[in-house]
């Protein structure tokens, strides 16, 4: 045999020449190689892994997915309370007949309002305005559930304030609103959507709370996987990744891929959102330029003269105190802080010396982190290569001892892409602070979950709340502030998803969970619905700077000056 080895050594050669070239050729391109001879290796490699491993749960097929909001931690019979009083206090009601023909449903073109006994107006009064609804056949409404705003505002004096709506259910609302500055005002009024339109809404984020969905890319080696992720997913006989969050409960989960583990998880973003949500019917209730975000106008006079002050109006009852109101353009709060203009970089940071300010949740509150880091030169980003207006992000002024951090909350969360190892919940985030004065913490939480039941909404803000009151009973000197949600732009699409009338809803919960905490409320709501720029989910550059201007008005509050006896 030996002696017949080697005229067979030139052919072995080859051969193996020929193979390490083939593999040399395709080691770039693994991919393109046959699935089957690639999954082989994976699965088995898979198998092995799965017996040994237990961080991966499947749900019991049995469990019912069909509805995602008491999913994650049983809530106690307190919190379980507090929950029943805070939907019930955002129940809206309903038409007494559904399925009203759009002849029949609310037009604000043939609507109106009237300015109720204008009298003798005088700064520290109030105005009160009748709103009666019409049809589209010019018929008075019998029954409430139009979802209506109002502002009072005097372009001469940029100076605007939000109104109250009160619905008597019966097809006439009152407008209350506080006079604040003297001249002439001017009253808007607006339809956001006809009550029929609201009860297509209310039906979506029941039955559609997927509407948007998710999706996760898992990758090892050279093998990647996409799957559907969501708060809550239908199991179909497809097992589940759980990545519930283990210290809040909060739920998560994505479809298992076929060939990967759970724990190749590398990135969450945002699906896509779901067509043909709306029945030919429904979808009448929502068209542009005909009743989503339509002007009511007056039936008479649409403005009134407000003098100064000249009796004492101190002891009048005012059925509604906003928040602030604007004047030349400024934001004047009614809770007692004094507004000071930071204008000059040198006086923000000036204010801000010393301080690690921490922000987290949504876009809306990144635009802070935005509009600092572009006002203030000295701040220097940290370049942590995260992808455009996701973050994290960083940036300091080292001369000042001054931090900035941005980041992102747990999902659900709309972002192109964000990295697993990057999607953190805010309470968690809360908890890992030291606090204190020189800490500062912004908060804005609502816009991803407008199209999921509240009770999501409240079990996000439960979490949140016991973490900020962890903080504060650590370092009570610490600041914290959280802003609301607010009005934006719509048409027939954008108002399945993002409505006003959603983030109304997520808005008045927000509100009634962290009243009574040591808590500043900064507030978005009335800040865009009493300017006079149209509505944006990112509020233009004159509302963020005021919003701004009162943030660091709380950090550096000026002191009153006592009076002399």
């Amino acid at each position: 045999m030996e002696k017949y080895f080697p005229k067979y050594v030139p052919f072995f050669s080859l051969l193996a020449l020929s193979v390490l070239l083939f593999l040399l050729w395709n080691i770039t391109s693994l991919e393109s190689w046959n699935c089957q001879t690639v999954s082989t290796f994976y699965q088995l490699q898979n198998s092995i892994q799965s017996v040994l491993k237990t961080s991966e749960f499947l749900l019991p097929v049995e469990f019912n997915y069909s509805f995602c909001a008491h999913l994650g931690q049983e809530p106690t019979a307190e919190e379980a309370r507090e929950e029943s009083y805070l939907l019930k206090s955002i129940a809206w009601p309903e038409p007494l007949v559904l399925g009203l023909p759009l002849r029949l449903s609310s037009d604000p073109a043939q609507s109106y309002y009237t300015i109720h006994d204008p009298g003798d107006l005088q700064v520290g009064g109030q105005l009160i305005v009748k709103v009666q609804m019409h049809n589209f056949l010019g018929q008075p409404k019998k029954h409430g559930g139009d979802f209506l705003v109002a502002r009072l505002h005097t372009p001469e004096l940029a100076a605007g304030v939000a109104g109250q709506v009160h619905d008597h259910n019966n097809g006439n609302y009152t407008v209350f609103f506080p006079l604040l500055w003297a001249g002439v005002a001017q009253v808007e009024l607006t339809m956001i959507h006809s009550s029929e339109a609201v009860m297509v809404l209310r039906r979506l984020r029941v039955e559609q709370s997927d509407r948007v969905f998710f999706k996760s890319l898992f990758r090892s080696g050279y093998l990647s996987e996409t799957t559907l992720c969501n708060l809550c997913l239908p199991h179909k006989q497809q097992p589940l990744c759980n990545f519930t969050d283990p210290q809040t409960g909060e739920p998560w989960f994505c479809y298992k891929p076929k060939m990967l583990d759970c724990d190749t998880r590398i990135n969450h973003s945002k699906g896509g959102y779901k067509k043909h949500l709306l029945t030919v019917y429904e979808s009448q209730f929502f068209q542009s330029g005909v009743n989503i975000k339509i002007p009511i106008h007056s039936a008479g006079v649409d403005n009134v003269t407000v003098q100064p002050a000249k009796v004492r109006t101190k002891g009048m009852h005012l059925e509604f105190t906003p928040s602030g109101y604007y004047y030349q353009g400024s934001w004047r709060p009614l809770n007692g802080v004094i507004m000071h203009q930071f204008n000059a970089s040198s006086v923000i940071t000036q204010c801000l010396r010393g301080k690690m300010v921490y922000m987290y949740g949504d876009s809306t509150v990144r635009q802070w982190y935005e509009y600092l880091i572009a006002h203030v030169p000295e701040f220097k980003e940290f370049n942590f290569h995260s992808p455009k207006n996701v973050g994290p992000y960083m940036a300091v002024d080292s001369n000042h001892n001054i931090l900035l951090r941005y980041r992102c909350h747990g999902p659900p969360i709309r972002f192109t892409s964000v990295s697993s190892a990057e999607m953190h919940y805010i309470s968690n985030e809360l908890d890992g602070l030291r606090g204190g004065s020189d800490t500062v913490v912004l908060i804005s939480i609502w816009s991803h979950f407008s199209t999921f039941p509240v009770q999501v909404y409240i079990r996000r803000l439960r979490h949140i709340r016991k973490a900020v009151i962890r903080l504060l009973n650590r370092e009570p000197a610490t600041l914290v502030l959280i802003r609301t949600a607010n009005l934006q732009k719509l048409d027939p699409e954008s108002s399945l998803f993002n409505s006003d009338w959603f983030s109304q809803q997520l808005d008045k919960v927000l509100r009634a969970m962290f009243k009574g905490l040591n808590v500043q409320l900064v507030d978005a709501w009335e800040m865009t619905l009493a300017h006079h720029h149209p509505h944006q989910l990112h509020p233009p550059p004159d509302i963020i700077s005021n919003m701004i201007n009162f943030i660091l008005s709380h950090i550096c509050p000026v002191r009153r000056k006592r009076r002399r006896g």
